[in-house]
């Protein structure tokens, strides 16, 4: 009888450059847009040492809590896209322009406090991970969130609130190691 042996593991890619480009990249909205913030960070591996071919991507409501996708009726904001994506620099870095959303929809009639939804696709990954990105000047909102809330109060569950920045909002994400950001099964 043979014996087979299990071939190596390996991951696909990174083709990041070549498979996850689109035109609008980016700018969920026009740089020039009044309301436009900057969200910047950069991606991290469990040594601490910046991922340079991972891709960010994000997906969030507009200032009035509406998506622009036909699942939402009410529609979104004008030239508002609701969707980034961001290739990491040879530092790790990325950065997304788009404007602050606004509160949705949570369970049981609750309000969800302002958040974007964020995907990682990094080498060594076989599956993105998915994180949130709250915002530090909503207290209350961040108090009341019922996601945040059922979350310990510990030094984890401050991985998902952005910091103010010069250029805007800084919002690291470490995939592993001692720094780690929180990531939700979905």
């Amino acid at each position: 009888m043979t014996h087979l042996l299990p071939t190596a593991s390996q991951t696909v890619g990174p083709f990041f450059a070549i498979g996850l480009t689109w035109p609008d990249g980016p700018h969920v909205v026009e740089p020039d847009n009044p309301a436009a913030i900057v969200i910047h960070g950069a991606v991290f591996d469990g040594d601490g040492k910046p991922i340079p071919d991972a891709v960010v991507e994000t997906w969030q409501a507009d200032s009035e809590g509406r998506y622009p996708h036909p699942d939402d009726p009410r529609g979104g904001e004008t030239n508002f896209r609701g969707f980034g994506r961001s290739g990491t620099s040879e530092m790790g870095g990325w950065a997304i322009t788009t404007i602050k959303p606004g509160q949705v929809a949570g369970p049981n009639g609750s309000l969800q406090a302002p958040h974007i939804e964020v995907s990682v696709f990094a080498r060594g990954l076989l599956q993105r991970v998915v994180t949130r990105i709250y915002f530090p000047d909503e207290e209350a909102a961040n108090a009341a969130d019922p996601v945040l809330a059922s979350l310990p109060a510990t030094a984890a569950s401050e991985t998902l609130i952005a910091h103010e920045s010069d250029e805007g909002y800084r919002f690291d994400i470490h995939l592993q190691g001692e720094h780690e950001t929180v990531f939700f099964a979905v």
